[in-house]
């Protein structure tokens, strides 16, 4: 390192005018050269390189190397990086994540591995602990997230390149939780907190704002009063997890139910999961989630109870309706089989066969089906909250699936806050997170492929479909919600690790008593929270979750130096698509006229659905005719659009590392581009009155208007500037170094995909010729 400072001095001397010039220019270099070593070997607390192979040529393009990258791989226990040097060809925007970089993926976001041995012609799906009889020529990583990572190592040590893939197969499929990357984080963190990286504290919504996780006796008081759940009281039955292990310390109940009650009736219910408040209607309807009673002989008395107890929390004393999630809609394994159907159509060339055909295949796979049909019976349920006044109960074999998915979906439909950033967070915590999702197993993140479903990517899929409808009334934008899957697979945050709270605090005590770290009153290791996303994201790339079209539900005015507050009048601000002509809905031809009525919302029912068949479907039909025939309230009841094309496929999230579907200066991006020019203009224009009318010094002045909440900000008033030449439909993912295609067919995940059971094999595959 001497001898290289000393020739750089040498030679900077040669060119510089004076020594002092010299010196500078070499502590510059220095500097530089510095931050980019760190930024190449950044490891965070508790993270360790395991194995590491030099000349190794990352794959960008499949039909030419031109653009293929030189480097080092490195395998961790929290990742898998590529180091290179090169520069990125055609790169010119580049989209940062704080923890990972433009080439590592996650330990937890690989689904299968696969090397390759060119001249033996044979290839192999590596699991853990297994041995690869010959040395690969390349590697093939299939990502969770529908991306794909191809490396070569013609002029990488063989040895050095079979260890490496047998690390990443090894690291990449832990066989316990506590191996997970998260508890060597958190353990290190406890013993030497100046590692930190900002801190590990949860909390801390995007928008600046806390976001309530629900642990706590005073986060469920705070919603009981936000929603006016006068009936209905916090119950702290189940503090230590006494009664059961898979519900919250804390939850909400009718205010009839005593805890003796709640304990004794706690034992007729499957996992023990009581009957679980969710959210209640103004007009004092409630949302109750509920597992099955799997005591038949006290079946009848108990559900009775119940009702009773949730009758008298209604101020009209209205009756209960009760939806059988199982019944009505399709289960996880239905869901898991869309999806990897949905998976094959989309990694694979998707764009090779005619476009009719490949409709008809997204069509086959059944994911939008099920998309439709979570929306349409979410909508049904408002109905009878919004319309009939009924309290709403959620039954579900465990309770802790698809009422997590319903429950959600039909407060967004009826509560602006959970469309807001921090209330949406604040939903996911609630129904998600403290519910008992399971989203260890549901995210497969220990491989055990028999219990994975993705419900929670459904989920986000529905809510991004309500978005697609009613820009106006989301806060967060699709970047938000895409960004949002994607964290689910990063194995540092504890929010999407553990199947419910219990397991947080049981397995993070158990590693804690191992490595002799001292709790105190704690109640388990404290991990970090996904909804702190100053650890992933700048200041300046959060603010791509925020959506340009929202409209709040108020805005800040100064009269005469005093700050006022007033409400904009729903005829100002309507984005409405209802009370136009048909024709013009989207732009396309209207359902009504020429498109099927079967999976539209204003449809007859089967009879079964209400007690008097015939009078209450039409009933529903009525309030769905009105509601649609009227302007939107952004802040009131949003109804999903269920017929033909409204319903989509979410491309930014399945299409982003697809080359062939890229679209250059166009897609959803353009319009988010101008919205956020034209919103920072209005913003501007707003602050610059307020200042006028407050007069207010010309340095406020200037320190507010600079000041934007838009990714894309108006340079002046009158701006005039063009769409950056680095946007593109993809933006702000898909950046060029991870493009690389490389079709499925044939390949061990085809085979899986379509049913064969070869996951985690440990025999080489049929040759290939």
């Amino acid at each position: 390192m001497n001898r290289c400072v000393l020739i750089n001095y040498f030679m900077l001397t040669l060119f510089c005018s004076t020594k002092e010039q010299a010196r500078s220019e070499l502590i510059q270099t220095l500097n530089i050269s510095m931050e980019l070593q760190c930024s190449l070997k950044k490891v965070y607390a508790g993270e360790i390189v395991v194995n590491e192979v030099n000349f190794v040529r990352k794959c960008i393009a499949t039909d030419t190397s031109q653009y293929d990258l030189w480097g080092k791989l490195l395998c961790t226990n929290f990742k898998i990086s590529f180091i290179t040097d090169d520069p990125m060809p055609l790169q010119k925007f580049h989209y940062k994540n704080l923890l990972l970089g433009e080439h590592d993926v996650p330990l937890t976001c690989i689904e299968q591995i696969v090397t390759v041995n060119d001249t033996k012609r044979k290839q192999k799906v590596l699991g853990p602990n297994q041995k690869l009889k010959f040395n690969p020529t390349e590697l093939i990583i299939y990502c969770k997230d529908f991306r794909i990572v191809r490396f070569r190592f013609d002029e990488a040590g063989p040895e050095s390149a079979k260890k490496v893939c047998l690390a990443i197969a090894h690291y990449s499929q832990p066989t316990d939780l506590q191996l997970l990357f998260a508890f060597e984080y958190v353990g290190e963190i406890y013993h030497n907190p100046a590692k930190k990286v900002n801190g590990i504290d949860p909390g801390g919504g995007a928008s600046g704002q806390q976001t309530p996780l629900f642990e706590t006796y005073s986060d469920w008081d705070r919603e009981i009063k936000r929603t006016g759940a006068s009936e209905w009281r916090v119950c702290s039955v189940n503090e230590g997890y006494m009664i059961s292990t898979c519900l919250p310390e804390y939850f909400v109940v009718p205010s009839s139910l005593a805890d003796q009650d709640l304990k004794l009736y706690s034992y007729s219910f499957i996992g023990r999961r009581m009957p679980l408040w969710s959210w209640n209607h103004p007009n004092g309807s409630a949302l109750v989630r509920m597992a099955n009673i799997k005591d038949v002989l006290q079946q009848r008395r108990i559900d009775q109870r119940i009702c009773n107890a949730i009758t008298r929390s209604h101020p009209l004393r209205s009756d209960v309706y009760k939806s059988d999630l199982d019944k009505c809609l399709p289960n996880i394994q239905e869901i898991q089989a869309a999806h990897n159907k949905l998976k094959q159509l989309c990694v694979d060339d998707p764009f090779d066969e005619t476009e009719e055909k490949w409709l008809s295949s997204l069509e086959n796979t059944r994911w939008l089906e099920y998309i439709r049909a979570f929306l349409k019976h979410s909508a049904e349920l408002v109905y009878m909250m919004e319309c009939k006044h009924v309290s709403v109960v959620l039954q579900e074999e465990e309770g802790r699936d698809l009422s997590c998915l319903a429950a959600s979906l039909i407060q967004v439909m009826l509560d602006p806050y959970f469309r807001t950033i921090v209330g949406f967070q604040s939903l996911i915590q609630k129904e998600w997170v403290m519910a008992g999702y399971q989203f260890l197993d549901r995210c497969n993140h220990l491989k055990r492929s028999d219990k994975e479903s993705p419900l929670f990517l459904m989920f986000l899929d529905c809510v991004w479909q309500l978005l697609e409808q009613y820009p106006a009334a989301f806060e967060f934008s699709e970047v938000y919600l895409t960004i949002l899957y994607d964290s689910a697979r990063i194995s540092l945050f504890g929010t999407f690790l553990f199947n419910c709270p219990h397991q947080r605090v049981k397995e993070s005590t158990e590693f804690a008593i191992s490595k002799n770290i001292q709790l105190g009153d704690e109640k388990g290791l404290r991990f970090p929270c996904v909804w702190d996303w100053s650890l992933q994201f700048t200041s300046r790339d959060r603010l791509l979750f925020h959506n340009p079209l929202y409209v709040g539900k108020s805005t800040p005015s100064v009269h005469n130096g005093a700050l006022r507050t007033f409400k904009r009048s729903k005829k100002n601000y309507s984005s409405t698509l209802r009370g136009v002509p048909p024709a013009l809905k989207n732009g396309i031809i209207g359902d009504q006229e020429f498109l099927p009525r079967r999976n539209s919302l204003i449809l007859k029912l089967k009879p079964e659905f209400f007690h008097s068949a015939e009078g209450q479907s039409h009933s529903m039909e009525q309030y769905f005719r009105d509601w649609f025939a009227k302007p939107v309230d952004l802040h009131g009841v949003i109804l999903p659009h269920l017929s033909g094309t409204q319903i989509k496929l979410w491309k930014l999230c399945y299409f982003r590392w697809v080359p062939e579907a890229q679209i250059n200066h166009g897609g959803s991006i353009t319009a988010f581009h101008r919205a956020s020019l034209l919103a920072d203009e209005v913003d501007m224009l707003n602050r610059s009155l307020r200042q006028y009318k407050s007069n207010s010094s010309l340095q406020g002045h200037c320190s507010e208007l600079d000041q934007s909440r838009m990714y894309f900000r108006a340079n002046g008033l009158n701006d005039t500037s063009g769409t950056p030449d680095f946007l593109s439909s993809s933006f702000p993912f898909s950046p060029v170094g991870n493009l690389c295609r490389w079709s499925i067919l044939g390949t061990p995940l085809s085979k899986f995909l379509s049913g064969a059971k070869i996951w985690l094999s440990t025999e080489t595959l049929a040759n290939e010729d």
